[in-house]
């Protein structure tokens, strides 16, 4: 196959481009550059898609022997991404960005040109597997639970998924790639996994968002409506926060509040007990399928709202308004904007942005 490897410069990226080559695969790297500040520079091990990622990932086509391109991406990444993420907080929400960044970029933008030049697939250093099932492909788990990315990539529909190849699914760990990226004498074998927001490189969420949204002064109050305290802006809180709530008025119980809903309309955040986090119903309108659809309108299944936590079994119910979820055991901590990816053991059925939630815990109680 005609493959384009998407190389960030990272050991995971490197070593999947190393291995379509192995596997016979006619291989060209690309790296995007998404930031417009062309000096920007990796801070540790944060941010990506930096100078320097971009001189790591030509270092490593070249010694795959392979063409290597960059392609400015920025213009899009800043609409389909940065700007999507300000407006979600805008509104009260709590965007997934990485989600957003495959579904818009990745595995659409950079797909799209792909099978416009003639490539078979695009070739990514995500954790997942893909298997052929009875109804077509399907997107599963892969073998390393710990590093499984199959939550962010359940944006992905059947067509992407036609055109995606993951080298890295089935194996069984990230100490396993960093050995054979140094027996491949490869340079960023030890390189460092970036993590958070790759926009945000120093990790100052909070600062950078009150240079973009704006910083007002507005009411904390509990869930009788009675004031509190004050914020300097509910767009720095997130639902299930603790720490920074900075409240004047102490709680009946003595027990700490969680943030537990942003009022964006009226800069109105809403604090209580940890129990009042439990959630009994998610629902939202917007939902894709990875790979084929249901054929139930209701049907069991785990569902996942964070890359990194545990699936709770659930029933999901498929609508014409959207796709509704009641867990068996209640969620914790759920905030609208974040997405919940639906599975059937390793299998990712689809994905939906949570629009409400419904308490387990009413008012009062």
């Amino acid at each position: 196959m005609r493959i384009l490897a998407a190389m960030s410069g990272g050991v995971d990226s490197a070593v999947a481009a190393a291995r379509a080559v192995e596997a016979g695969h006619d291989v060209v790297g690309v790296h995007l550059a998404l930031s417009r500040a062309g000096g920007t520079l990796r801070t540790g091990s944060r941010g990506c898609c930096t100078v320097e990622d971009a001189l790591d990932a030509r270092r490593v086509a070249d010694l795959l022997g392979i063409p290597f391109y960059v392609w400015d991406f920025s213009e899009r990444f800043r609409d389909e991404v940065i700007d999507d993420f300000i407006s979600e907080y805008k509104a009260g929400r709590t965007p997934n960005p990485c989600l957003r960044c495959n579904e818009k970029i990745k595995f659409a933008a950079l797909l799209e040109r792909a099978i416009e030049l003639g490539f078979d697939a695009v070739c990514t250093g995500h954790y997942a597997t893909l298997v052929d099932g009875p109804n077509g492909l399907e997107l599963h788990r892969a073998s390393d639970n710990a590093k499984d990315q199959s939550y962010v990539l359940g944006v992905l529909n059947a067509q992407q998924l036609a055109h995606t190849y993951f080298p890295l699914g089935s194996t069984p760990s990230k100490a396993i790639v960093r050995a054979e990226a140094a027996e491949r004498g490869i340079s960023v074998a030890q390189k460092p996994d970036s993590h958070d927001i790759c926009f945000i490189p120093d990790g100052d969420t909070r600062g950078w968002l009150a240079e973009k949204v704006g910083a007002e002064q507005g009411d904390v109050i509990d869930r009788s409506g009675a004031v509190i305290g004050t914020h300097e802006g509910a767009h720095a809180f997130t639902v299930g926060q603790r720490r920074g709530l900075h409240l004047g008025v102490p709680a009946a119980d003595g027990k700490p509040r969680f943030v537990l809903e942003v009022r964006p309309v009226t800069n109105t955040v809403v604090v209580g007990p940890k129990e009042a986090l439990a959630i009994a119903e998610i629902s939202g309108e917007k939902h894709s399928w990875a790979g084929a659809a249901p054929s139930a309108s209701e049907f069991a299944c785990e569902v996942q709202i964070r890359a990194h936590a545990d699936p709770v079994p659930a029933t999901a119910f498929v609508t014409d308004a959207g796709v509704r979820v009641v867990p068996d055991v209640p969620l914790d901590g759920v905030a609208p904007g974040q997405s919940a990816v639906l599975y059937i053991g390793t299998h990712v059925l689809g994905q939906f942005t949570i629009d409400t939630t419904v308490s387990a815990v009413p008012v009062g109680a």
